[in-house]
């Protein structure tokens, strides 16, 4: 049995429907539908979402019972995403550290001053919200979607990579920079 399939999916006022291998799901920032793998089945008790294989894993071949298991993991890891995501808004931070460095937020783009000969405008894409702070050193970035929030967020980080040494360039705020030392010394 798959270890993170068996977990129920808790509902936190999200009102979830099921129709065959759809999952309708309406929550006070988003709504949607999620379309399961057919052998997966869902069913709602409680407060809580079950996803449980269709057929049983005991009477199926080993491998046939492996891809269903991943299957099963995969399909509860994306669901849980989307239901919280539709509960209340994912957030992460964006430090940006380094003399002149700066971000700011013109309408629907991203004006970034990294140190180059040019400032950087990137599109921000539409279901992410952005602010940043009066320096611009910290940027907070929304969305209800997990998956365009990370995505966007290592575009922006792969503008300007944290540096070992002094450690300028774009991090996220949980995220550690082992720093080195000069090198060789005389």
């Amino acid at each position: 049995m798959s270890k993170i399939g068996r977990k129920p999916i808790s509902l936190n006022g999200v009102k979830v429907e099921v129709k065959g291998n759809d999952v309708h799901y309406k929550g006070p920032k988003t709504s949607g539908v999620y379309h399961l793998s057919s052998d997966i089945t869902a069913r709602v008790e409680d407060a809580h979402l079950y996803l449980t294989p269709a057929k049983s894993t005991a009477t199926m071949q080993q491998k046939q019972a492996r891809n269903v298991n991943r299957e099963w993991g995969l399909h509860r890891a994306l669901l849980a995403n989307k239901l919280g995501g539709a509960a209340q808004e994912f957030e992460k931070v964006l430090e940006i550290n380094g003399l002149g460095y700066k971000a700011t937020v013109a309408g629907s783009k991203v004006v970034l001053t990294l140190g180059y000969s040019h400032k950087i405008e990137e599109d921000i894409p539409a279901g992410v919200h952005m602010e940043t702070d009066k320096a611009g050193q910290k940027v907070k970035v929304r969305s209800s979607d997990r998956e365009l929030l990370g995505e966007f967020c290592s575009k922006i980080r792969a503008l300007k990579e944290p540096e070992p040494y002094k450690g300028k360039g774009i991090k996220l705020q949980t995220e550690v920079i082992f720093r080195k030392d000069a090198g060789k010394k005389k």
